[in-house]
């Protein structure tokens, strides 16, 4: 898992209580760009969650061109998940998160050959 996917998940996962909401219009060009899967959903996202967004968009500028890619195909494969999927997802990153380190390849091998079959 790639550290850009664990970085969106954990903000993904955290709400904040110091958040206020942003419409996409207020966004600069730089978080527009790193937040575009979800620019039809943003409005109406959770003030924590956009909050959290924002924080993950910081880092996308030093992405290199393939991470970017990677950020924003994946954020918009999250932003289709159903608040099930989602909640789904944040529990497997939590559970793999106390996954000691020196077991998480093999934990990572083992997911690859489950979605490849």
């Amino acid at each position: 898992m790639s550290v850009a996917c664990l970085t969106l998940l954990c903000a993904l996962s955290i709400s904040s209580a110091t958040a206020s909401p942003q419409p996409w219009h207020s966004l600069t060009p730089s978080q527009q760009e790193a937040l575009a899967p979800l620019s039809q959903q943003w409005n109406g996202l959770p003030e924590a969650q956009q909050h959290n967004l924002l924080n993950v968009a910081k880092y996308y500028p030093e992405l290199n061109t393939e991470e970017k890619q990677r950020f924003l195909s994946r954020l918009g494969a999250w932003s289709k998940l159903t608040p099930e999927q989602r909640q789904a997802a944040r529990d497997k990153y939590r559970a793999f998160s106390q996954v000691p380190e020196d077991k998480r390849e093999q934990v990572r091998r083992m997911v690859k050959e489950e979605q490849a079959q």
